[in-house]
């Protein structure tokens, strides 16, 4: 990926992130957060879910790791060894 496509994906994703941000104040303004709780955990998923992607594609593109344009999440870096 090219510094111009990790910015559109970030910027994407950005926009994602202040949607569901949005929508899930409204939801807390109206009640619907206590009245639909299924729809509203969703909405916490789509909010982790994009801001774990943005993540990812911002240290890749500080990287310049080509590697992430199959990938939106980078696995986990292994545990450190124990003392």
């Amino acid at each position: 990926m090219t510094d111009d496509d990790y910015h559109r994906v970030i910027d994407a994703l950005q926009n994602v992130i202040e949607e569901t941000r949005t929508l899930m104040g409204r939801f807390e303004a109206t009640g619907m957060d206590t009245e639909m709780p299924g729809d509203y955990e969703t909405l916490h998923e789509i909010l982790d879910k994009a801001v774990k992607e943005q993540h990812a594609h911002t240290l890749a593109m500080l990287a310049g790791d080509v590697s992430m344009a199959g990938s939106l999440v980078p696995p986990s870096p292994p545990c450190p060894p124990s003392t």
